[in-house]
Parts: C-alpha cells; sequence; structure tokens
C-alpha cells in the first residue's frame, strides 16, 4: 500500500510518500506488524532535498490505514519539532543547547532534563513563545516562583 500527500506552504513545497508493506514473522521485533517507509521530497528555494526514514508499527492495516499512519508519524515528528527547535540554534536566543559546555559524567543529561523541565513548566501555564518567556522571567526575581506554583 501506499500514500503521498502534498503541501506548499512557509516557502517551500513538500511531498510525503509511506510505503508500506506486512512483516513476515522472525523479525527482531516480535510484535512488529507493517514495515513503512517514508519519503519525504522538499522544494526551497528552487532546489529539492530527499530524505528516506524507515518504521515499524504493531498496527495492523485494520487498526491503521496509510493516512492514518501518516497523521501519526507527522503528529510525533511535530512533537519532536517543537521541543528541538527551542533547545537548538537558529531558534533565537532560547537554549542553544548545541553549544552548551556541559560535557562531562551526567551534566549533559541533568542540564537537559533542566530545560525541558522549564519548557514544560512554560508550556503548560500558556506561554506559546518560549524565548518571549524567557526574556520575561529574569526581569523580576519573583517571576520564575509564580510560574512554577501556577502549575
Amino acid at each position: 500500500m501506499a500514500y503521498t500527500k502534498r503541501e506548499r506552504g512557509h516557502g517551500r513545497t513538500e511531498r510525503r510518500t509511506l510505503k508500506i508493506t506486512a512483516v513476515a514473522r522472525g523479525l527482531a521485533l516480535p510484535r512488529a506488524v507493517q514495515a513503512i517507509q517514508i519519503t519525504r521530497r522538499r522544494k526551497v528555494k528552487g532546489k529539492w532535498s530527499r530524505e528516506t526514514c524507515y518504521a515499524v508499527t504493531s498496527l495492523s492495516v485494520t487498526q491503521a490505514r496509510p493516512a492514518q499512519l501518516a497523521a501519526i508519524i507527522r503528529g510525533h515528528r511535530g512533537i519532536e519539532d517543537r521541543l528541538h527547535r527551542v533547545r537548538s540554534p537558529g531558534a533565537g536566543l532560547d537554549f542553544d543547547e548545541d553549544r552548551s559546555q556541559t560535557r562531562t559524567a551526567s551534566g549533559p543529561q541533568i542540564t537537559a532534563s533542566q530545560r525541558n523541565l522549564a519548557i514544560t513548566i512554560l508550556r503548560l501555564t500558556g506561554a506559546t513563545c518560549i524565548a518571549a518567556a524567557l526574556r520575561y522571567h529574569p526581569r523580576r526575581s519573583s517571576r520564575p516562583l509564580r510560574t512554577i506554583m501556577k502549575c
């Protein structure tokens, strides 16, 4: 089975194609029912790029049709993008995690967890722009505690 979706927006054209096949028994993943190949083609400023990735699912064809799997995968990617864009360079002045100097022992994991917690708290209290919330809170020492207490 295959499913293709075309979209335009944000200065690019994108085509995503899912090819789905049943998984034979004996695969190293015992609950896998379907294997998925996802091909994304993007055209940005006249130049095409292509990305192919693979996935497996325990959902059968009757539980999730190709269009539903595409929506599930797209939604999951959106969650990841929403967090990664805040923590990486190019997202304004948010956390710029890629340039962190924390590199020893459990420091990187602890720092990443603290950043994730801060993002979660800000989102739970209604912040739609993390960069603006990060600029707002240090201006008065009482603001971070008040925000935490709202959760």
